[in-house]
């Protein structure tokens, strides 16, 4: 039995890790290929430094890693995110290093419009609250605008069918910003054309339009979604120029068409909504201008016959002038009359004038005053004394009051005056210890300065046997070849100088300097003991 079973157990071929993952790998691949994937994104961290992506996805029972390479990643329209519910499409393969199955993403999409458009919706409250759509920020369209800007896709059918619109409405200049109307940069390419057509100065090189018109053709929800990016919305909100907007067909509604100042259902309706038709406003002014001619000659002739009828109803100039004629000659029978009465008015006042004038003479007006004078001044010899004394007293108090207030401002400007002497002596003594703390400093930082010399002095190089040789002019001499033969020298000891007369010349390089025959050096008269010439 134990043979046998060593025999059959034997009978299985023997297979290496390495082929049966290769083997396992590629019956997963022949079985599933390619498979769409409904799952929560988990674990999303972003793109690898490489580039990559490595995630996972999953749900209430199962969870499978995911790769998206790099060059994917950039196409894709639909960033994932950390718990967002997608549609992956990929490959299914394995990863031998650790015996795992994953999915190779090759696209990816939100699951189901569901959660695009509760994305849109959170997103168009959050806007709204902002007030972005608000009616009072909308501005009206020019009647006829010299300068149309269109931003779009400057290949398709969408630019064709706005300029065909137009050339047949009526001509005007019309400025294309091509920009991408789908993918992942859309919506940034829309906003910064928005604002570049903002940005046009007037009166430059480039003409700046009158009026925006950002236009697409119709698409699903994914195709449109760059024209709800937020910043789309915020550049239309914020632009100067009108803007309509013509993004999809009729039933297409995108977060841009509420933040514009007028919405089309197709971009040819948005270049109708911009531009009249030449031909009827030619023909509406021809008629207009018919009609104000009729107009101005019915009118002329109404103002004509009204003018006749007045002139025939108008009384002749006698019949103007009788009445006020009777009323002039009414008035100056009045007038005489009353200068009469008037005058009789004046006299009777005059003579009760003068008899009054007569009871006021001058004479007795100036007795009168002279009578008051005399009173006044009496009164007055009366009352001088007590004023005088009253004004004595109120100096005498002011002079005690000003005596006592010059006592009391001489005490506290003594005090101040002791005070200050005291701050002047305390200043002084202060100034005392810095000036001799800074003496003593700067005698310290001399002295430090004073062995610094020293030290670095050449004194101290000739007391370890060197010496300084100058020549009669005192320069020092650093080589042997400034020296002249029979040149007047002097030699500096650390112990004092010596004079000298060179002899021969310097050696030539490399060769040996021929030495001078020793002689017995002679003493100086009067100098026992001194030294003569080195050389």
């Amino acid at each position: 039995m134990s043979d046998s079973r060593e025999t059959s157990a034997t009978n299985a071929p023997e297979l290496s890790v390495s082929e049966l993952s290769g083997a396992l790998k590629r019956t997963i691949e022949d079985r599933f290929g390619h498979v769409r994937l409904r799952g929560e994104v988990s674990g999303w961290r972003g793109p690898h430094s490489s580039g990559h992506c490595y995630f996972a996805l999953k749900d209430e029972g199962a969870r499978i890693d995911a790769i998206i390479w790099k060059g994917v990643y950039n196409r894709l329209r639909i960033r994932p995110e950390e718990g967002m519910e997608v549609i992956a499409t990929g490959k299914v393969t394995t990863y031998p290093g650790k015996s795992s199955y994953q999915i190779v993403i090759d696209s990816i999409e939100p699951a189901g419009v569901g959660a695009l458009l509760a994305q849109l919706e959170e997103r168009r409250r959050r806007l709204a609250a902002e007030g972005l759509f608000d009616e009072a920020r909308k501005q009206l369209l020019p009647y006829l605008p010299r300068v149309i800007g269109v931003v779009t896709s400057p290949t398709g059918a969408v630019i064709r069918d706005i300029l065909h619109r137009i050339n047949d409405r009526f001509p005007l200049h019309v400025l294309v910003w091509p920009v991408r109307v789908q993918g992942e940069t859309c919506g940034a390419e829309v906003a910064a054309a928005i604002e570049g057509f903002n940005a046009l100065p007037e009166g430059g090189a480039i003409p700046r339009p009158d009026v925006l018109i950002v236009a697409r053709g119709g698409g699903s929800l994914e195709d449109l979604w760059g024209f709800n990016d937020e910043v789309v919305v915020r550049a239309a909100a914020g632009s100067m120029i009108p803007l309509i907007s013509a993004v999809g067909h009729e039933t297409d509604w995108t977060l841009v068409d509420h933040a514009a100042d007028m919405r089309a259902p197709t971009p040819t309706a948005a270049a109708e909504l911009a531009v009249p038709v030449k031909a009827e406003l030619l023909a509406k002014t021809s008629s207009l201008a018919s009609r104000l001619s009729g107009a101005r000659l019915r009118l002329f002739e109404r103002r004509r016959s009204e003018l006749r009828s007045l002139a025939r109803a108008l009384p002749s100039s006698e019949e103007i002038m009788a009445l006020p004629r009777q009323r002039a000659d009414r008035a100056g029978e009045k007038l005489q009359s009353l200068a009469a009465r008037l005058v009789d008015m004046r006299r009777f006042r005059l003579q009760r004038a003068g008899s009054s004038l007569a009871k006021h003479s001058p004479q007795a007006e100036l007795a009168r005053r002279r009578e008051q004078m005399r009173g006044a001044s009496a009164r007055l010899q009366r009352v001088q004394p007590l004023i005088i004394a009253r004004i004595k007293d109120k100096l005498s108090a002011f002079n005690a009051r000003l005596v006592v207030a010059m006592r009391g401002r001489a005490a506290n400007a003594q005090e101040r005056v002791g005070a200050q002497r005291e701050r002047i002596a305390g200043l002084q003594q202060r100034l005392r210890k810095a000036q001799a703390g800074n003496l003593e400093r700067d005698r310290l930082r001399l002295k430090s300065l004073e062995q610094l010399r020293q030290s670095l002095g050449y004194k101290n190089v000739l007391a370890r046997g060197f010496a300084l040789v100058r020549d009669d002019a005192h320069r020092p001499l650093r080589q042997a070849a400034d020296i002249a033969p029979g040149a007047s020298i002097s030699i500096e000891f650390a112990d004092g100088s010596i004079g000298a007369v060179a002899e021969g010349g310097p050696a030539p390089s490399g060769k040996p300097v021929d030495k001078p025959q020793p002689r017995q050096p002679s003493r100086p008269q009067g100098r026992p003991g001194g030294q003569g010439s080195l050389f």
